[in-house]
């Protein structure tokens, strides 16, 4: 080797080494993936231009709760999306993918009332309503933005400039325009019906938040009637003993032959003077369940409240908005509902009513899952969506072919929903929210007001006080988001959407809902939605209304080792964000 060879040599080794000792040791994510995402959005690589040539692919991201952080589903759901839509950027399509975020009424309500009070002692009520959705406001935009900047972190490719939010001025004119169409037509309508109740929310509550438990309670049997049993008297089971304030009957199978002499007979209410409950004959009773009688509630119980339809039966309230016993004229009035539940059983045996008693009694209840309390069926004044015709033609969508569920083993579950739906309580007794656009005037009038029409104003007239259910706003999210009921450039280039994808327990409380009121936009004179590269003309469709989306994708949900779903409140769950900090969010 030469002076020269051994020199040169010598200098590339020492290069090596010092590059070695500028190199990290480990590769470390964190250190280039947030200056690289946000490269990619500084150079418009995820906004989508409505006025190319393109073919177009749109999804819109199921909107998180603004009170939400993101979680393991999240990160699946998220995943699944943007792969499709990194891809069909590379294959040449013009691809929105449109971000956003609900507002969740009861979810940030509850979350903004507990703050409050923890840091001023106060409620909303201290505050009055506009006063109070002020805070809200100002809560949202200080704490609202978690899951969107999560969002940033694991790399989502949204169009960032087409961000939207449920409650802002786009969607509150479309909520408002659609609600006066379906009021005009007669399928949104005001009616006293059973609703679940949350007694600490003072409101209805969907479905979708009630959270079923086993709970240790008790089951008691108490007898109406003749305590001695030798006149006519009736023996039932119940683990509501404070609900038999509002007993008007019992009911029993009309084939039952051990009762049908004592079919309607009136048996003396213990409590209530002048109130007597009468036996009826109902094929809704099963003779082999229990005693074969069963007391009926129907201002406190699903089951009875259609009973009570049926017969016609009164139906006193006896339990009001806070959960406590009123308007029985008895001693028990003012109670909380737990305690009464113990006092009326104690006054029950007093007179010897109580033929037996389990305690524990281990059953399934109901609880809000917000606010963590027993759920109270309550008897409540509502506003409805008749949904017949609107589920009628989501089930013709999937049916005709417009709309293609995956896997296809999820449809029998669609049309379980769709052709069998009971209409929807669309009011919330709620102030953060999109407030129902009715009006009441002095004299009883109502009027229902679009978003262009001039709202009345004089002595004694006033706007509904309730607000919409949160699923409402969310069911318009697809072309809502893209600026109908104004004809926009995004919603000829992007509507109907590509893809929707989602987990599948979501199918009927939001996919459903979209697609019934998607199918109902399209109905409306003058409704401009667009026939993207997805989309069809009413002539293709035979004159079938347009969808909000032709492909819906359902995935399962992340589950423990054990099977469960991961909650915090199991302690069983896994934190993205620790994932993207430790490994990045492509390991992710």
């Amino acid at each position: 080797m030469t002076d020269q060879t051994s020199s040169s040599a010598s200098t590339g080794s020492n290069q090596q080494e010092n590059r070695a000792d500028r190199l990290p040791k480990q590769w470390n994510p964190t250190d280039v993936e947030s200056a690289l995402y946000q490269g990619w959005v500084d150079a418009g690589y995820f906004h989508a231009d409505a006025t190319s040539d393109r073919k177009p692919f749109s999804i819109v991201l199921p909107p998180p709760n603004v009170t939400g952080q993101l979680h393991m589903g999240h990160a699946l759901d998220h995943t699944l999306m943007d792969s499709m839509a990194r891809r069909k950027r590379m294959q040449g399509y013009e691809v929105l993918w449109l971000p956003g975020s609900d507002h969740a009424g009861i979810a940030t309500q509850t979350k903004v009332e507990a703050m409050l009070k923890e840091t001023e002692g106060k409620d909303r009520f201290d505050y009055g309503r506009d006063e109070f959705v002020e805070r809200v406001w100002e809560w949202k935009e200080k704490f609202g933005g978690v899951i969107q900047n999560q969002m940033r972190a694991i790399g989502d490719s949204v169009d960032w400039d087409r961000e939207r939010f449920t409650l802002d001025e786009g969607l509150s004119k479309a909520v408002q325009t659609i609600f006066k169409e379906l009021f005009d037509r007669g399928l949104i309508y005001r009616a006293k019906r059973l609703v679940n109740w949350s007694p600490v929310l003072r409101t209805a509550i969907s479905d979708i938040e009630v959270v079923y438990s086993d709970d240790e309670g008790e089951l008691v049997t108490l007898r109406y009637g003749d305590v001695e049993g030798k006149g006519p008297h009736a023996d039932v089971a119940t683990t509501r003993v404070e609900t038999m304030l509002g007993d008007v009957a019992v009911a029993v199978h009309p084939d039952d032959e051990r009762y049908k002499d004592l079919v309607g007979t009136e048996l003396p209410h213990p409590f209530i003077e002048g109130r007597s409950m009468v036996v009826i004959a109902d094929d809704y009773v099963d003779p082999e369940f229990g005693t074969g009688m069963v007391k009926i509630t129907p201002a406190h119980d699903p089951n009875d409240f259609a009973m009570g339809q049926r017969h016609n039966l009164d139906m006193p309230e006896v339990i009001d908005e806070t959960g406590h016993i009123a308007n029985t004229g008895t001693r028990f009035d003012g109670m909380d509902r737990f305690e009464a539940r113990e006092q009326i059983r104690l006054a029950l045996e007093e007179q010897g009513r109580v033929l037996k008693r389990i305690h524990p009694y281990v059953h399934s209840v109901g609880h809000s899952e917000r606010s963590k309390e027993a759920i109270e069926p309550r008897l409540s004044e509502q506003w409805w969506v008749k949904v017949d015709e609107l589920a009628k033609m989501a089930g013709d969508a999937v049916r005709e072919g417009d709309t293609v569920i995956h896997p296809a083993s999820q449809e029998p579950r669609w049309f379980d929903w769709v052709d069998d739906m009971h209409d929807w309580c669309i009011s919330r007794q709620l102030w953060w929210g999109h407030r129902i656009p009715i009006w009441y005037g002095p004299d009883g009038e109502i009027v229902c007001c679009g978003p262009d029409d001039e709202k009345p104003t004089g002595e004694g007239w006033h706007q509904e006080n309730d607000v919409l259910d949160t699923w409402f706003s969310s069911a318009l999210w697809p072309f809502s988001t893209m600026g109908w009921p104004d004809a926009t450039d995004e919603l000829k280039k992007f509507y109907p959407t590509s893809v929707l994808v989602t987990g599948y327990d979501i199918l009927f409380f939001w996919v459903a809902r979209m697609m019934m009121f998607g199918t109902f936009a399209d109905t409306i004179t003058g409704s401009t939605l667009g026939t993207g590269e997805s989309g069809t003309t009413k002539e293709q469709r035979d004159g079938r209304p347009q969808v909000p989306f032709t492909d819906v994708f359902l995935h399962g949900l992340v589950r423990d080792e054990h099977g469960r779903k991961m909650s915090k409140s199991l302690g069983n769950g896994i934190e993205p964000m620790d994932w993207v900090r430790d490994y990045g969010a492509d390991a992710l």
